[in-house]
């Protein structure tokens, strides 16, 4: 019997590498993660852009409502469909993407009909390294590198209690205190 809410497949699906769980998330400049979905391996990483947008919620400090559209979109090439950057042009979100070797081919193909090469910032796309810090931050847990848990619900509450210890750690706002001396026992004579 499956958890409320689990999916039949326990959101283990096949890759090239086996049986495996793909984590998505958004991460701030940082790299504390943001939103966290959890999909089979087989799974694109393309279909779940739309998926971690909508779920973006940031709390602004005081009143008013949640962000819910970031400055910039950092991603790779699996991100670089033209509806996604369509998307993401009507959110008034700019996009740091590089285009696909295909996309390009395809383009010069059509000539002038192919429309322009899209706008992508080189200096700006160098700090795409900060998501895959995020995740080899996230890889140093060993359930989560391995997958031990049966259950993807599981699996994504122990990527969320992770966030939560990364966002802790971040905004502690006191010091780590040394441990105490340690007491010595002295022998009675």
């Amino acid at each position: 019997m499956c958890c409320a809410g689990e999916p039949a497949d326990h959101g283990v699906g096949r890759s090239r590498g086996g049986l495996s769980t793909k984590a998505h998330a958004l991460v701030d400049g940082a790299g504390r993660p943001l939103v966290l979905i959890c999909t089979p391996g087989q799974a694109g990483d393309s279909p779940t852009l739309p998926l971690l947008l909508a779920e973006l919620r940031v709390p602004r400090p005081g009143r008013g409502r949640p962000r819910t559209t970031p400055t910039a979109l950092l991603a790779d090439k699996a991100y670089s469909a033209r509806a996604h950057r369509h998307a993401l042009r009507q959110r008034g979100i700019t996009t740091v993407i590089p285009e696909r070797a295909d996309q390009i081919g395809h383009r010069h193909r059509r000539g002038s009909t192919g429309g322009r090469p899209v706008t992508f910032d080189t200096e700006t796309y160098k700090n795409r390294n900060v998501v895959e810090r995020a995740f080899a931050h996230i890889k140093q847990w060993r359930g989560l590198a391995t997958r031990y848990d049966n259950h993807v619900l599981i699996y994504r509450g122990a990527l969320v209690l992770h966030s939560i210890i990364r966002w802790l750690n971040e905004i502690r706002d006191t010091p780590e205190q040394p441990d105490p001396p340690r007491r010595t026992r002295h022998p009675r004579e």
